[in-house]
């Protein structure tokens, strides 16, 4: 469901003028809304993983469109309100995704930025792990100013307790980055 969203979001901002993206932004707010959480369950059969790994295949070709990443444009970002490519939260159960859309095209109507603020165009996604290759395929090219690159940190706001299963996660997600070709740029903690 978020990768249809984000594929219908992606034709409307190519063929639709300023306030149709404007509307298809808006729909995808309110489906990004949704919370999926879901109990981890046993691994999965050999069948089920090869499936996954052909889903994935086919994930990579459309990130593969996606140039490779320009080290000295992504290094030089400081905060993480000045990251533009997606950016991942990995928790204990869930990954969340950060999307900056591209601001729409300009209009001679309504010149300057009064209605493409960074906040409107940015969209948080709950997911689990499973889900990830789906939803960065289905993102348009234009949400990767940086390349094929991805900024990626341990969920802050979880307890200690949880240290060690939340790097366990993000070691299954910098694997499946590196699988779909995608450049892992762990987000330091300092910043």
């Amino acid at each position: 469901m978020i990768a249809l969203a984000i594929l219908k979001l992606r034709e409307d901002m190519n063929r639709l003028p300023f306030l149709s993206a404007m509307i298809a932004l808006a729909t995808l707010g309110a489906v990004g809304g949704c919370h999926n959480t879901t109990k981890t369950s046993a691994p999965p059969s050999p069948q089920q993983a090869q499936a996954v790994r052909k889903e994935e295949t086919s994930d990579s070709e459309l990130l593969a469109q996606i140039p490779p990443p320009a080290k000295s444009r992504y290094m030089a970002i400081q905060t993480k309100a000045g990251w533009e490519n997606p950016f991942l939260i990995v928790s204990r159960k869930t990954v969340s995704l950060r999307v900056m859309y591209p601001p729409p095209p300009q209009s001679n109507l309504l010149p300057g930025n009064l209605l493409q603020p960074a906040n409107a165009r940015k969209r948080v996604l709950e997911l689990r792990l499973a889900d990830l290759p789906e939803a960065l395929a289905s993102m348009p090219q234009e949400s990767w100013p940086y390349g094929r690159v991805i900024a990626l940190e341990e969920d802050p706001n979880e307890v200690p307790s949880d240290r060690i299963p939340i790097r366990r996660n993000v070691e299954a997600t910098i694997e499946m980055l590196n699988n779909l070709g995608v450049v892992v740029y762990e987000w330091p903690y300092a910043r």
